[in-house]
């Protein structure tokens, strides 16, 4: 008896304050090898409700981003998908994630406990003599094979599978995450001061750095992401 393929669709979140088509590329990408993926970009709550997965994008400024998830009517959809399927947080769509943030003060959806701060680097000087500037431009490694301050190192997580640690990623950003558990800090970079440069929880995972930016390495992390089951 023939058992058709069951496709899954992978819902970009379209509220307006994300880089839309440079993430549905690189996920599509990804995708290329499997028949049973299809990506949308969407600017529809059901869609979102219905999707297998969802990427939450974020581009400019965290009080534009809230304001605009909720004037779109697409803040309780990505609510509903945090509690029920995987879910990909990039860039600002990372920061949402957490609890409050100072650039604005502004709340975040509070799915991760946790602050967003901003780099505080005046007067610090890189190796070679310069001065950090801030935002953060370029690239920069991230390694996941870090101790949470514990006895042991955690495992990674299942999103860094086949990623050399310390691999380099693509980073534009002012503020950073700070969670409040350590646990919660799948990744971490070093730019003047140690910071959660991926965070993840449960069936959340999330970037301060744009893997649609980020060559073969960000495309194997969205690979990943499709073909995790948390």
């Amino acid at each position: 008896m023939y058992t058709p393929i069951r496709r899954e669709t992978v819902a970009v979140v379209d509220y307006g304050m994300g880089n839309l088509r440079s993430v549905a590329q690189a996920v599509m990408h990804a995708a290329r090898a499997s028949d049973r993926v299809d990506v949308v970009v969407t600017a529809s709550p059901q869609v979102v409700r219905d999707a297998h997965r969802v990427v939450l994008p974020g581009q400019g400024a965290m009080p534009d981003c809230m304001a605009e998830l909720e004037r779109s009517g697409l803040r309780e959809a990505v609510l509903h998908a945090a509690a029920t399927k995987p879910l990909f947080g990039v860039c600002v769509g990372m920061q949402m994630l957490l609890e409050h943030s100072e650039e604005g003060d502004t709340a975040g959806l509070g799915l991760i406990p946790g602050q967003v701060v901003r780099f505080r680097l005046e007067g610090q000087s890189q190796p070679d003599g310069s001065r950090f500037k801030v935002p953060q431009m370029g690239w920069n490694r991230v390694w996941y094979g870090f101790e949470h301050g514990a006895a042991e190192r955690p495992a990674p997580h299942p999103l860094w599978a086949g990623i050399p640690d310390g691999s380099y990623y693509y980073f534009v950003h002012s503020y950073h995450a700070h969670p409040a558990d350590p646990a919660h800090a799948a990744g971490m970079t070093e730019y003047g001061v140690r910071f959660a440069s991926a965070i993840a929880r449960d069936n959340l995972f999330a970037t301060q750095f744009h893997p649609e930016k980020s060559a073969a390495q960000g495309l194997a992390l969205y690979r990943n992401f499709l073909h995790w089951n948390p």
